[in-house]
């Protein structure tokens, strides 16, 4: 199943990850592509705040993960952080993501790419693309098993 949202400025970006953000049920990966600088972090945060969570939400790059914690009563628990762009070999991090992988969490990865293999196959990809006019498209991907982050509210 595939969605997408246009986001004109940073608001509008953050409003899609909202919405996937409230879908979640915990369990689910979550990739993110974009360039630098290309709101990966923004709609992260809008998904924290959909799924819960009221922590800051800022840019792992240089400690490779943070963790937002989410408030009892909610289906995800906590939502694993990670960006890849800086390891050129998962080494570690292959043994953290495979712990992070679980029912009441939710993993988020930018720069996936740089740990192939070590992401679960049945993941949401969400790719931010620029446009000429200066706004975004921000394009999502679910498999059959995770088809329910995307669905429109009826």
């Amino acid at each position: 199943m595939q969605r997408q949202w246009r986001s004109e400025r940073e608001e509008d970006t953050e409003a899609a990850g909202a919405i996937i953000g409230q879908r979640l049920k915990g369990g689910e990966v979550v990739e993110l592509r974009s360039d630098v600088g290309g709101g990966k972090t923004v709609f992260t945060r809008g998904l924290a705040r959909g799924a819960g969570s009221t922590d800051t939400v800022a840019s792992p790059t240089f400690t490779i993960t943070k963790q937002y914690t989410v408030p009892d009563g909610r289906a995800v628990q906590q939502i694993v952080h990670a960006d890849m762009y800086r390891l050129q070999d998962p080494g570690i991090m292959r043994h953290e993501l495979a712990d992070a992988v679980d029912a009441d969490t939710v993993l988020v990865v930018e720069w996936a790419d740089n740990i192939r293999g070590v992401l679960p196959d049945e993941r949401l990809v969400v790719e931010i693309v620029p446009n000429a006019d200066g706004s975004r498209t921000i394009h999502c991907e679910a498999p059959d098993s995770l088809q329910y982050v995307l669905e429109e509210s009826s």
